[in-house]
């Protein structure tokens, strides 16, 4: 078994859902987990869980929807520890017609899914370069590769990461520095509830389904001993890329169909 080459990692959205999945698995084995979100209860109680586990954790509460407390989160983090890894998983999910989507919930979108990475990415990079060794890992999603209805603004976000991240990683070849992407069809996490609970959002259709966290940490786990591009869990939605080639014509006409009337 190939050995892991990093001790210390940064997780995004780490107060539920997968990027807590992820603070649980990567502290089990030997990784010191950093974790951020708004959440601080959340976080608290998590960290406490991964310590009475004999873990190693820190916990850095912020918004990453604003500017300054991304700068003021990396500063934070960098007086301290040496991020080797960073997960870029902090996102949340709207479902319905766009057009009735709340400005405010597309702006916190488009700032916590794709700014944040960005930015985040940007604050952290040079030290792995320094280092000669470093990893990105950006949580993307099935509907940045073939979008559809009802989630219109969140698959924007998902494409973002993904042509972000080949840039990347094409500009980083060589430098010991990887940067990846894992696409994922739907998980079984509270992603799904929350989308529901958001001003004017519906249920997810997707969410029946959804495949287990412990499948995307096993993934997650590869990802990290084998360094590539992109990775789908599960593996067969690399077919994805071409659905819209095939289907795309016949989703134009039945997508109205599928989202109208989908309240709950």
């Amino acid at each position: 078994m190939k050995a892991l080459p990093y001790k210390t990692v940064l997780i995004t959205g780490a107060s539920s859902g997968i990027g807590a999945s992820f603070a649980r698995f990567l502290a089990a084995r030997g990784m010191r987990v950093l974790l951020t979100a708004r959440r601080v209860d959340r976080l608290k109680e998590i960290a406490e869980e991964i310590i009475r586990s004999g873990g190693q954790t820190d916990i850095f509460p912020s918004d990453l929807s604003i500017e300054r407390e991304r700068e003021a989160l990396s500063q934070k983090i960098l007086a301290k520890y040496p991020v080797e890894v960073l997960i870029n998983n902090a996102g949340f999910g709207w479902y319905g017609y766009y057009q009735q989507m709340p400005w405010d919930v597309a702006r916190r979108m488009m700032a916590t899914n794709m700014e944040a990475a960005a930015h985040l990415t940007h604050l952290f990079l040079p030290g792995m370069t320094q280092a000669h060794g470093g990893h990105i890992i950006h949580i993307g999603s099935i509907a940045g590769i073939f979008p559809n209805q009802g989630v219109a603004l969140y698959s924007a976000t998902k494409s973002f990461l993904n042509g972000f991240n080949t840039a990347l990683h094409r500009e980083l070849r060589g430098s010991g520095v990887h940067s990846s992407v894992m696409n994922l069809g739907p998980v079984k996490t509270e992603f799904f509830e929350q989308a529901r609970m958001i001003e004017g959002g519906r249920r997810v259709p997707a969410e029946k389904l959804a495949v287990s966290v412990e499948k995307v940490n096993r993934a997650l786990w590869r990802l990290l001993r084998w360094p590539k591009r992109a990775v789908y869990v599960p593996g067969w939605l690399y077919l994805a890329n071409y659905a819209d080639l095939l289907f795309g014509g016949i989703v134009d006409l039945m997508g109205p169909a599928l989202l109208r009337g989908r309240k709950n």
